[in-house]
């Protein structure tokens, strides 16, 4: 489709938007939107101004992720990777096809 919104993270591959629900973030100083394809347990995170991609994330972390009471502080311990893994980083998890 021409002029389908892609998203496209810092260190993935742009893929097509219709298959994410994408909330904007009103409530963070850090994560500003958050897309997940609850399908292929794929999330794209907006940190301020980029995004990045994470994968094998199950529902009930993404869940939680958005009920956090602090967003930022729930990212930095749960989410986010480190120089060379994570508990999602999509460098040593199964990055999905689109």
């Amino acid at each position: 489709m021409a002029g389908a919104e892609q998203l496209c993270p810092k260190y993935g591959r742009c893929v097509p938007a219709v298959s994410f629900r994408c909330q904007i973030v009103n409530r963070s100083s850090l994560v500003t939107r958050v897309c997940y394809d609850e399908a292929k347990h794929y999330m794209i995170v907006r940190l301020k101004q980029t995004d990045y991609h994470y994968c094998e994330v199950g529902p009930e972390i993404m869940q939680q992720f958005l009920a956090a009471d602090s967003m930022g502080s729930f990212y930095n311990q749960n989410i986010k990777s480190g120089p060379t893994d994570g508990p999602f980083d999509c460098r040593t998890h199964s990055v999905p096809t689109y």
